[in-house]
């Protein structure tokens, strides 16, 4: 009886053993970065197609989009309302990174929603989202051969219930982005949008409207 007890404990540890190195060679094959350690958000990239520095491919569960995604971010998914997606029609899914700044924890979130509409109405649709957000009617614009794209940045902060907006850069660092691309040869659009905790410094908010606009221009529909 006894040896039959060590030589069930054997196999069980033989068994653990090789469970646990076929796990690290599994693992091995992901890209070191934080998105990748989190086995939801990996779920979404591409892990062979780095698309540049700091990003890898995104591809949509609604298989009508991909897009750059940031390497140091994760795809929230713990409540419901973290991520949607309703076949292949809607999808809307944030994103975070916790971010160290001058000893202080700076939280950085996206959020995207895809979803579609009538190109007639782009205008209207547009206005009404920029001016809800930024108190302002006419964002900037850039086309490429496949999107239209509308942004804007601003610092948005509260004075008690108040909401008060600076779009002004002269005056304060943006710390909220928003775009709305629209698909040119469909009715299918993007909309997303980068907020932080914090304020960035001046020397940074080239480089956000330059990381920013990447992936705007990234964004391709199927």
């Amino acid at each position: 009886m006894e040896k039959r007890s060590k030589v069930i404990m054997i196999v069980i540890t033989g068994a653990a053993i090789l469970i646990g190195a076929v796990w690290l060679i599994n693992e091995s094959r992901y890209p070191n970065v934080p998105a990748f350690d989190d086995h939801f958000t990996r779920k979404f990239l591409n892990k062979d197609k780095k698309v540049d520095s700091g990003f890898y491919e995104f591809k949509s569960k609604t298989g009508q989009y991909t897009m750059w995604f940031p390497e140091e971010y994760q795809v929230l998914h713990k409540n419901r309302e973290d991520y949607a997606v309703n076949n292949d029609s809607y999808e809307s899914w944030w994103a975070v990174y916790n971010e160290e700044i001058e000893g202080k924890t700076q939280v950085n979130y996206i959020k995207t929603e895809f979803l579609t509409s009538n190109p007639a109405d782009e205008s209207i649709h547009v206005e009404a989202l920029f001016k809800r957000r930024f108190g302002l009617s006419v964002p900037n614009k850039i086309e490429n051969s496949q999107t239209r794209i509308y942004y804007q940045s601003a610092y948005i902060y509260f004075k008690g219930t108040e909401k008060r907006v600076i779009v002004d850069k002269k005056k304060h660092i943006p710390n909220t982005y928003l775009a709305y691309v629209a698909d040119k040869r469909s009715n299918k659009i993007v909309q997303i949008s980068f907020d932080s905790s914090d304020k960035y410094k001046s020397s940074d908010e080239d480089k956000k409207q330059e990381w920013f606009l990447k992936m705007l221009e990234n964004i391709h529909f199927s």
